[in-house]
């Protein structure tokens, strides 16, 4: 085995893992490289089928065509598709003008914890592939996040399994040991427990991963003439593109072995405040 593979085999027991484990369990789908990668890894832990919700928070800044691949894939892999969002603060105006961390809190933030809790409506596909509010939703008490300890320094001090409280708080210092394998998932009640199976995936792991299994990324990561292509990919007014001819995972992965820009640098909140990250995912962002 190779070093994909030890990685290919330590999510997969993850994710079998966090589905034993927990009965209302789903798996935050971002429409990026990392959480792709573990939609593609959970259809193989699961032989092709994805037994849990991917739940989707739209801000309604997103690029366009990240919708539309998030539609399409959702309709060719039978994917069960839940889409949260805050509309009462998008109602109210909401967006970047209002400052980079207070539209991510209102509209990224609580528009996940409330979509998670169940108190706010819920849009999932039907068979037919359109979108009907579900207003009696339970609680998820597991959430699959594809987050990299190496992407930014607050996914750094997660665990495979990292406990928040039932307001989705995260105590940074409160965290379980992890060594040799061994995981606690079992939890005082009301615990909403986030799990990671790409914790200790690089980016460079990653798009190798993806050139490998060749699997079908949205192509905003891609250079399509313009010299510019997308690192990292998020709401369309805050995240900016990169310099670079890359048309393919291979030509990425010569890119990240030379570049010392952070994956993040493209960001705007991120350069609004230095710990901004840290700060949404205290208050229970993904």
């Amino acid at each position: 085995m190779n070093h994909l593979d030890d990685l290919e085999s330590q999510s997969v027991y993850i994710l079998r893992e966090a589905y034993k484990h927990f009965k209302e369990v789903c798996m935050l789908w971002s429409i990026g490289k990392d959480s792709t990668v573990m939609l593609w890894l959970t259809r193989k832990a699961f032989l092709g089928h994805v037994p849990f919700p991917l739940v989707h928070i739209d801000t309604s800044y997103k690029v366009p065509a990240m919708i539309e691949y998030r539609d399409r894939l959702a309709r060719e892999w039978k994917l069960k598709m839940v889409v949260g969002q805050n509309r009462d603060a998008l109602a109210a105006g909401m967006g970047p003008e209002k400052g980079r961390l207070t539209c991510c809190s209102a509209l990224k933030t609580e528009g996940l914890k409330h979509t998670l809790d169940g108190t706010w409506p819920r849009r999932a596909m039907n068979r037919d592939g359109v979108y009907e509010d579900v207003l009696d939703g339970e609680p998820y008490t597991g959430v699959i996040v594809g987050a990299r300890a190496d992407e930014e320094g607050s996914r750094a001090k997660e665990r495979y399994f990292s406990p928040r409280d039932h307001n989705n708080d995260w105590d940074v210092a409160d965290q379980p040991p992890e060594m040799w394998n061994q995981f606690k998932t079992d939890f005082a009640p009301n615990t909403h427990v986030r799990i990671h199976p790409l914790l200790d995936w690089t980016e460079t792991n990653i798009w190798e991963y993806i050139d490998r299994e060749q699997i079908p990324i949205i192509d905003l990561y891609f250079d399509k003439g313009t010299g510019k292509r997308y690192r990292s990919i998020g709401c369309e007014t805050c995240t900016g593109m990169i310099e670079s001819k890359a048309r393919s995972p291979q030509e990425i992965i010569v890119e990240l072995g030379k570049t010392t820009v952070p994956e993040r640098a493209g960001r705007a909140q991120d350069q609004e405040d230095t710990y901004a990250m840290e700060k949404l995912r205290r208050d229970g962002y993904m």
